[in-house]
C-alpha cells in the first residue's frame, strides 16, 4: 500500500508487499470516513439480498461486515457498522427485507444485528495482526462467524422462547454452508481490493 509521497510502506506490509488493513497514524480521516460510509451502504445493500427461511433470513450483510473488518481494520470497520445500525435505528430501510426502526433490535434477529459490532471489531483486530495474509483473513472471519452466532442464537432463544437446541437448528445450522461460501468470496474480494485502497 502506498502512503507518503507514493514511496513508503509500513511494518509487515513493507517487508512482504502487502497492504495494511488499517490507515496509518498520519492518515487524514477523510478517506477512512468515506470508506466507512461506503461499507455501511454496502451492508445495507446486502440486507436486500435475502432469502426468508424462518425467523432468521439468509442475507449478505455479514459478508460486507467481514469485508469492512478486513479492509478497514477494527476502528473504521466498527465505525462503518455503527453508521449502518444507526441508520436502521433512525428508521431507514437498511435491515433484511427493506425494514428499519429500533423495534428490529427487539425481534428474533436483534442479537445478530447488535452482534455485527463485536464481529467487525474482532475480524478487523485479527486481520491487523497479519495484514494481507489469506489464511489469517479466513481465521479472522471464522472467529467472527462464531462471535455472531454467540450473540444471535441466545437472543433468538430468549425472544422466541424456543429451546436452545431449536434455536441452534433454525438460527445457525442452515447458514453454515452459506457462511463458508461468503468467507471464501470475502477472501478473494479483499485480496483484489486491498492493492487499490489508498489511505492518504
Amino acid at each position: 500500500m502506498v502512503f507518503s509521497h507514493g514511496s513508503e510502506m509500513t511494518g509487515r506490509g513493507k517487508e512482504k508487499g502487502l497492504a495494511p488493513s488499517q490507515p496509518p497514524e498520519e492518515a487524514t480521516p477523510l478517506r477512512p470516513m468515506i470508506y466507512a460510509s461506503l461499507f455501511a451502504a454496502l451492508t445495507a445493500t446486502g440486507a436486500y439480498l435475502f432469502v426468508p427461511i424462518g425467523p432468521v433470513p439468509i442475507v449478505l450483510q455479514n459478508m460486507f461486515v467481514f469485508l469492512a473488518g478486513l479492509l478497514l481494520g477494527s476502528r473504521w470497520g466498527l465505525a462503518s457498522v455503527a453508521v449502518y445500525l444507526m441508520a436502521g435505528v433512525c428508521g431507514l430501510p437498511v435491515f433484511a427485507g427493506g425494514t428499519g426502526g429500533i423495534g428490529r433490535f427487539a425481534g428474533p434477529t436483534g442479537g445478530f444485528l447488535l452482534g455485527y459490532l463485536p464481529v467487525v471489531f474482532l475480524v478487523g483486530w485479527t486481520a491487523e495482526r497479519r495484514p494481507g495474509r489469506m489464511l489469517w483473513d479466513v481465521a479472522a472471519m471464522v472467529l467472527g462467524t462464531a462471535a455472531l452466532y454467540t450473540c444471535g442464537v441466545p437472543w433468538l432463544k430468549m425472544v422466541t422462547g424456543m429451546p436452545i437446541e431449536k434455536a441452534v437448528a433454525v438460527g445457525m445450522l442452515p447458514f453454515l454452508a452459506g457462511d463458508a461460501l461468503k468467507i471464501a468470496a470475502a477472501v478473494l474480494i479483499a485480496k483484489s481490493i486491498r492493492p487499490v485502497i489508498r489511505w492518504t
